[in-house]
Formats: C-alpha cells, structure tokens, sequence
C-alpha cells in the first residue's frame, strides 16, 4: 500500500509516525527488546502523549533474525504461520554506540541515539538497513498499518512473492500478498507467498497471513517496503549467501515438500473441464495413448465425474458412471493411477449441504446464517476448516473414494474466500484469507498420509508460504497462446523461488484450443516440467485431435522423460531434503552471472539440464549458456557458453542442454515413470572428470526402507 504522495508528502487523510529515538534495551534468552519513540526524547515531558514501537528481536535458525514490531499489545495478535524454531546459539553484544545480536554468520546491529539506524550485516559487511522511515505507523481513518522498509543497493533485484505472472524481477511492482482465481493474464496470483530474495545474498519473509502489501522500489524506489492493517507486523531476514542457501534456509523455517511417489512424475491425462465423458470415452482415450504408445500415469476425472449443481457430494454422476467402482477396476487394471477433481464448496443443490449446515460446519455470516453465494455452484457454502469437526466430516466424504481406488484428489480453488463471514475458531477473516487454502489443502492431505502412506500426493492450485509441504501445485487457468505459455514458466519460476519444489502447468493452456504449433511446443515444456499434465477447459488435449504429427512428439517426450528419471528422481528427492526446487532459475545456479538475473524463458532442470521451451510459431528461439562448453543432450553437438546463440527447431528440438564436467544417470526404461532405476540406468558423461560420482536412488527402497542408494562412479 502506498502512504506518501512523492517522496516528501503524506497522501490526503495519512498520518504517520516513524520509529526514531532509541529509549530502552532489554536482553533476553533468544534476543533483545527494543522500546523506540516516534520523536527525539530530550526531556521526561517528552514521552507524553505518544506512542512507542516495540521491537522484539530473535532468531529460530542460524543466520536467521526476526524482528516483530509492535504498537498496542491488547488485541488479538496477528495469525502466523507453522514455522520450525531450532533454538540456535545466538549472541548479544551491547556497547555505548549499538546493541549487536548475532546468529550464525548475520548480525542485526541497532544504533543508539537519536537517529534510527537498523543494520543487518554478513562478514562485517551490511547486505540492507532500516533507517529513518525504516518502520512506521500509518493511519488512514480507522485503518492503521504497520510499515518496513529495507535498503536497496544499486543493480540489487527482487525476486519471488509467489506463482507471480508479471516481470521475473519484481522492482517496480506494487504486490498484494492475497489469494485470487484471476488466470495467468493478470497481476493476481492463485499462490501468495509473503517472501523474496535478492541478488544480494538475503531474503526477508514476512510472517503474517493476512493481506500484507509490497511495494518494491515503487513508492520508495530505493526500498522494498511491506505493510499490513495490523499492531503486530514480524519480518526475518535470511542470509545465505547464495540464492540456493536462501532457500534452503527458508524452507527450513517454513517446512520442505516431502518425497513424492515416482509414478507421479510421469503423464496425466484429463478428461479436460466442461467436456462430455463417460466411461467407454475415458477407456477409449487410455487405449489409444496405448495403442500409439504413449506412456501414460495417471488418469484425472475432472468436475462432471459429479453431477451438475452438486459439486461437491463426492458421489459418482450414476447416468455417466454406473458402476464407478468396476470401472476404476478395471482402470488400475492397465496400470494407471486415478486422480479426482474436488473443491471445498458445496452446492445448495447437493445432499451434503443441509448436513453441513445443521452441523455448523460452513463459513456463516455475522448473523449466524450460512454465507453463500452463485458464484460456481448455485447457492454455494464454503467449508469451515478451522472447525476440526468439519475436518473430519470433509475427510470421511473423501475417504469411501480412496477405498473405492482412488489414489488422490485435485485440490482446486480455495481463492476465493469472502472476508465478510465469522469463522468456528473466531479468526479474523482478513488473516484468514490466504490461510485457507492451507488448512483446506492440509484435510486432504493428512487424509491421504493416512490412508496412501508414501504415495500421498495433492494436485493443488492455491497455496501460501508453507504450502510446499503438500504438494504438488499447478499454475492455474493459462490461455492457448506462446505469451500464456511465456508467462505460465515465468510464474512457475517465481513460484519455485519461495521453496515450492514440484510445479506443473497445463499443456497446450487451458482457455481455448491452442493450435496444433502451440500444443506441441508445450508439450516439450510440459514433458520437462517436474509434473506433466493434459488437459484444457471446453477441448480435450489427447494429441491425435491435433494432427499425427504431435501423437509422435508426445511419444517422444514423454518417453525422453522416462529415460530421464533415475536423474529426475534424484532432484525429486534434492527438493524434499534441502528445499531447492527441480526446476531451477537460472540465477539460482548461476547467480554470478548477470545474464541470468533476469532470464525467465529458461530454467534449469535440477543442476545439470537447461531448458529453453521453443515459444515461437517459426520455431526461433534465443537462449543463453553460462560459460563452458555445453552439449545439446539430443543431438551432441556443442556449444560454447558464455554467449546469446539463436537457432531454430523442429517440433521435436528444443534448446536441451547438459552442463559441462556433468554425468547423468539415463534410464534404459521409456515406457513409463515408475521402474527401478538402480537396475535399469547407463552413465553419459558430458566433459566430465573420471571419477564424477553420480547417485542413483531405488523407488522402492526410498519409500520402504528397502535398498539404499548407490553411489556409481564415472571412470
């Protein structure tokens, strides 16, 4: 939210006041509390009649500070998020000039006097301060607002804040840390995540699950400013140095993916939104990727698996699917997995909503009545999840599914909730917006923990920070476009940057039917995605509806990503214990290179492969390669790096790329995701140095405690 009016003017109806003389120090176990006056102190008369910010400082890791400012301590204190405190060893140092709290290799240091000076410094170095204006009061009205401000030094960039479709790096924007279903053609963002990092070696979360706002180098242009309707506003910064070690540390504090089953990785294919379907269409659709042998997963039953104004009652349409359980039979049967569509509304129209209603187990308006609307589904309710007894009513509706042969749901919407109703648990609705999604993931989730074990999976489009836990999460409604397709990627990688490791994107886009080019350039961005997904709103995206020609280039992919699992996997389970993503920005591997700070039409695909999805009708496309000398892992040609190169590709090329000194572990396996890699793998060797070890994971070993990893060594 922007206050001021340039820089010197407070816009019409704003007050402010800024954090200033330092007046009061108190140590304590795990940090320090600081009192500081809005105005400089010279007398006892001068600490009448105003406020006082309080700032608590802490540390729940290694090289991570917090700072919590408070105004009134009497209301209710802002909701947070589940973040892990492991109690490292921190150290205060208190002289005449500052007081200095320490942990790891970061040292917030808050000057005395009568100037407001916060640093934050790494080897004796400031990576970004707080100065006047640094933190401040704003009212407008009734409405009063907590405000940080921290340094930008020159050339430093901003990057994530969520699944953002607007520029890769975030200065100049003005963000909004709340939930929407506004598609991938706006500023909106289905996943909000209160967290960015710099080019600089730190990032800073804001921990706070309301409507925080973000104005990077916008309002100040020298500044990343974030503020909050709240008396309590808490902010760490992170230091890595490198963006790899910011994110590991972030996730450390927020909670990493946990290992996903292998079949996972492999191709979905849906029945698409509003498309007619029954049985003898789905079987007609399995067996003909069969037929043409095109590896496929998992099958994905979109909305109308239920019938139309119902959604949800988690029953099967009887006119379309008699017999669901017999036909999930024999579904399996041909080695599939079974996905399911869900939503944590439920339709007047459905049997489920006068037993949710009588159970209290809705969203309700301040006068008790049940909130709805006809948004979606005539006269919708929206489950209460703070209510753990809606919790449990939600995960039994479920659970005859599982029982039935359903392997996991798609968790879709949880954006859209309304701010005007009273939750079970007494939340304020605004910090309960973004949490929503989080609590409505998390029923699901935990159901199927308990139910699938290891094969738990969600396919989730909303999320906050946090939400990497239970993934995976796809970008949302994309259109059937190259610049959709450009900004699907570009959300994705920003998404990735707040510690989201799996990610997936609609093939071909959702909105309209994309054009046989189209379909079949992003069939080889989607086949190199973590997760891979057919499917559209109004058309089906089987590839023969295209012409025979892309039939051939999803075989092909698609059984190029089979080879590449025992790799993929590897990075699957790099992204569960350290918190780096599969697919990678390329300044997250490079962040030396200035060429890679801004690139977000390529990515990496763990450490070792270069993507550059072809977004071209002639099928042009420009990429960059780091220094070195890279091979294309199709053809093995070599390129030398360090330079811009532009070639053009047929519907099976693309820019692929193996980085040099690596070794791969290539699967002799192509029709199908899940095998044992430990038996089924071949080394290729890129320029690599002999004695390159390369670590091969066993599916059934990481899920079961059965065979451990090896270790092969390239000779």
């Amino acid at each position: 939210m922007k206050f001021t009016d340039g820089f010197w003017l407070l816009r019409e109806g704003v007050t402010a006041l800024h954090a200033t003389h330092l007046q009061k120090v108190e140590q304590r176990d795990n940090g320090f509390r600081a009192l500081v006056a809005p105005r400089v102190v010279e007398h006892r008369g001068a600490t009448l009649n105003s406020a006082l910010f309080e700032l608590e400082f802490s540390s729940p890791l290694a090289d991570v500070i917090g700072v919590r400012v408070r105004h009134h301590r009497g209301g209710k204190d802002s909701l947070s998020f589940d973040l892990i405190d492991a109690k490292p060893a921190t150290q205060i140092k208190e002289d005449d000039e500052s007081v200095q709290f320490s942990s790891g290799a970061l040292t917030a240091k808050l000057s005395k006097g009568e100037a407001f000076n916060l640093e934050f410094l790494a080897a004796d170095k400031v990576i970004t301060h707080q100065r006047a204006k640094g933190i401040s009061i704003f009212n407008n009205g009734d409405s009063h607002y907590l405000s940080a401000q921290l340094n930008l030094g020159v050339g430093e960039l901003v990057y994530g804040l969520g699944e953002r479709f607007t520029a890769f790096a975030k200065n100049g924007q003005s963000i909004d840390i709340w939930n929407a279903d506004g598609g991938t053609s706006s500023e909106q963002a289905y996943k909000n995540v209160p967290f960015y990092l710099t080019n600089r070696g730190y990032g800073v979360f804001v921990n706070n699950t309301g409507k925080v706002s973000f104005e990077v180098a916008s309002e100040t242009v020298e500044k990343v400013q974030f503020s909050a309707e709240t008396q309590d506003l808490q902010y760490f910064v992170i230091y890595g140095p490198t963006p790899a070690e910011i994110l590991e540390k972030y996730t450390a504090l927020t909670g990493r993916a946990p290992q996903l089953p292998e079949w996972s990785f492999g191709l979905w294919l849906s029945t698409s939104f509003v498309t007619d379907y029954d049985e003898q269409t789905v079987t007609a659709f399995i067996d003909e990727m069969e037929k043409r042998e095109i590896p496929l997963d998992v099958f994905h039953f979109d909305c109308f698996w239920m019938r139309e104004y119902q959604w949800c009652d988690f029953e099967w349409d009887p006119r379309t699917f008699p017999e669901p359980a017999a036909m999930l039979s024999r579904l399996k049967a041909k080695g599939l997995k079974i996905s399911l569509w869900i939503n944590p509304y439920i339709g007047q129209a459905s049997p489920l909503f006068d037993e949710g209603k009588a159970n209290g187990y809705f969203l309700k308006r301040h006068d008790g009545s049940v909130w709805q609307w006809d948004l979606w589904q005539a006269g919708n309710a929206i489950v209460d999840f703070t209510n753990p007894a809606a919790r449990d009513w939600f995960k039994s509706k479920l659970r005859p599914l599982l029982e039935m042969g359903v392997d996991c749901f798609k968790t879709d919407f949880g954006e859209r909730i309304p701010t005007d109703v009273t939750y079970f648990n007494g939340a304020d609705p605004v910090q309960m917006h973004n949490l929503y999604t989080q609590l409505y993931n998390a029923t699901v989730w935990e159901l199927l923990q308990e139910v699938k074990g290891a094969d738990a999976i969600v396919f989730a489009r909303s999320a906050t920070a946090g939400g990497q836990k239970m993934p995976v999460h796809w970008g949302g409604d994309n259109s059937s476009t190259y610049p959709s397709m450009a900004e699907s990627l570009r959300g994705g990688l920003s998404l990735s940057l707040g510690g989201f490791g799996f990610w997936s994107h609609d093939i071909g886009g959702f909105e309209g039917k994309p054009d046989p080019g189209v379909f079949k350039r992003w069939v080889a961005f989607g086949a190199l995605s973590s997760h891979s997904r057919l499917h559209g709103n109004e058309s089906v995206r089987v590839p023969w509806v295209f012409d025979e020609e892309a039939v051939d280039v999803t075989r092909h992919f698609m059984k190029l990503k089979a080879r590449l699992m025992p790799y993929l996997y590897a990075k699957a389970i790099e992204a569960s214990e350290r918190g780096i993503p599969m697919m990678r920005p390329m300044l997250l591997e490079f962040p030396e290179d200035r060429n890679c700070w801004h690139l977000d039409e390529q990515y990496m695909l763990g450490d070792s492969i270069l993507v550059a999805p072809v977004m071209s009708a002639d099928g042009s496309k420009q990429f960059y390669l780091p220094e070195g000398t890279w091979t294309d892992l199709q053809s093995g040609e070599k390129f030398e790096g360090g330079r811009w190169h532009e070639r053009q590709y047929d519907f099976f090329g693309l820019p692929l790329f193996v980085r040099p000194g690596a070794v791969l572990a290539i699967g002799t396996v192509d029709d199908r995701a899940d095998y044992e890699y430990q038996d089924h793998f071949e080394l290729a060797a890129f320029d690599a140095a002999p004695g390159t070890e390369v670590v091969i994971h066993s599916p059934t070993g990481q899920r079961a405690g059965g065979r451990a990893p090896i270790t092969v060594t390239w000779k």
